[in-house]
């Protein structure tokens, strides 16, 4: 069983996932144009959740609604599947393939055999394509991989029916239903109001306002959890940010991308110019990161790290409040 899918690489799963299954379906639609209205910008500090012994922290919504959002302000229309059990999540999946129906997975990282061991970590919310199975070999399209590559059916159930936050369980989706007219500027105009609103939201951990409440966190770790802890959690950051698919820095850089696309379809010269700005902020993103790594491997020479780290963040919160400000006056 072998469905005639066409593998793109991408930057970051879900949003790759998403375009690869519309294109193949008959929509050609861009990654940053799946991240932007889809609303995948955002930014949460969740104390409250321990992802390997550190708070979580998230620069993307939860797995799904990227998608899920991308959908509803197309007119798309997707079919979703959890399972409590691998046999009926091994039927649905077959049966899809027999059918000659691609589908994306929702899977846990750490037991993925073709990932580098650097970056398998316990963390469920990836996302990948089965377009086939050849003997007990099923063909995976993973967007973030530069071409396409195999599970055996044991390893794929192993990582379907991973264990702990955002478990996966077997979860398969694909879309059903895509119109032939589609209405980009509405759904555009909708989006960009929504991430708007999401991060100039009045919540302490949401946002702007989460970013400011994590800088006052960073200066308080070093004295109340020690300088091993402390580190510990700036390593969770820069991990969250950079290596583990929650986006950060790169999700700005997608985003700048969705603003040029859609300042044509808009005819918008101010979105053509807040794209640029968005990239300048992904660049503060990555330099506080770069920091941030030197800080926790011992190779800063800096002064007083953690309170220059907490200001390094409260600049850029301070950029995207003036950002985000401008970019809902813009539609």
């Amino acid at each position: 069983m072998k469905t005639d899918f066409t593998h793109h690489q991408s930057a970051h799963c879900e949003n790759g996932v998403a375009s690869n299954l519309l294109k193949h379906n008959g929509l050609n639609i861009s990654e940053p144009m799946v991240f932007g209205i889809g609303s995948g910008l955002f930014f949460v500090y969740l104390p409250f959740i321990k992802v390997n012994h550190a708070p979580a922290f998230s620069y993307r919504p939860l797995p799904g609604i990227i998608f899920s959002r991308l959908a509803k302000r197309l007119g798309i229309k997707i079919k979703r599947q959890k399972f409590s059990g691998s046999q009926a999540a091994e039927k649905a999946l077959e049966d899809n393939l027999k059918k000659n129906i691609p589908s994306g997975l929702q899977v846990g990282v750490y037991n993925l055999t073709y990932f580098p061991d650097d970056y398998r970590f316990h963390f469920n919310a990836h996302n990948l394509v089965v377009y086939g199975k050849e003997e007990n070999n099923y063909l995976i399209s993973d967007p973030v991989m530069e071409t396409v590559t195999t599970l055996t059916a044991e390893e794929l159930d192993r990582v379907r029916f991973a264990k702990g936050a955002f478990a996966p369980k077997g979860q398969i989706y694909y879309p059903v239903y895509i119109p032939k007219e589609i209405d980009f500027k509405k759904a555009i105009t909708k989006a960009i109001k929504a991430t708007c609103r999401d991060m100039l939201a009045p919540m302490p951990i949401i946002g702007v306002a989460g970013m400011r409440y994590v800088s006052k966190q960073i200066r308080k770790w070093p004295a109340k959890h020690g300088v091993r802890k402390a580190n510990h959690y700036l390593a969770q950051i820069v991990r969250m940010q950079e290596e583990i698919g929650t986006g950060g820095g790169g999700f700005r850089f997608i985003y700048a991308a969705f603003l040029q696309e859609a300042s044509v379809i808009m005819e918008s010269e101010a979105l053509k110019t807040l794209s640029f700005e968005m990239t300048e902020i992904g660049d503060m993103w990555r330099d506080f990161a770069l920091e941030a790594s030197r800080v926790y491997k011992k190779r800063s020479a800096q002064q007083d790290v953690y309170n220059l780290l907490a200001d390094r963040l409260l600049e850029i919160a301070g950029r995207e409040e003036e950002f985000f400000k401008k970019l809902r006056k813009a539609v």
